[in-house]
């Protein structure tokens, strides 16, 4: 692990073998990363989000939501300043761009980038 990463309590984060998790990178909730994952500066998972329904009252009084764990699969790579969202799954052998925000799950071997997140490619596709 890098200088600088963030875990909370760290009880709900497991990391496989051969994993890294970047400089400064920021890990809410419950987060399950795989064998092989390498992961840039920056990223942040979160397992949870606020709860903004109520318009009479202020965001910050309303708490969040119910807990979604992130699973990140083997041999992934994301790149610097991703951020996944709740409840997401990074299919194995894929790629998340820098600055790539994941609203969606990323199936297997893709490569995935931009704000929504999007398929860009697939891995060994020629």
């Amino acid at each position: 692990m890098e200088q600088g990463a963030w875990f909370g309590s760290g009880s709900a984060v497991t990391i496989g073998s051969r994993s890294g998790v970047g400089k400064d990178a920021l890990l809410m909730g419950e987060v399950v990363i795989g064998d092989d994952v390498m992961m840039g500066p920056r990223v942040v998972v979160l397992a949870t989000n606020h709860v903004s329904d109520d318009v009479s009252r202020p965001m910050r009084e309303q708490g969040l939501t119910r807990p979604r764990p992130v699973v990140i699969e083997d041999d992934v790579w994301i790149g610097a300043n991703a951020v996944l969202l709740p409840g997401r799954r990074i299919g194995q052998g894929s790629i998340v761009a820098a600055g790539c925000v994941v609203t969606k799950d990323v199936e297997p071997y893709s490569v995935v980038g931009g704000n929504p997140g999007r398929v860009l490619g697939s891995r060994g596709a020629s």
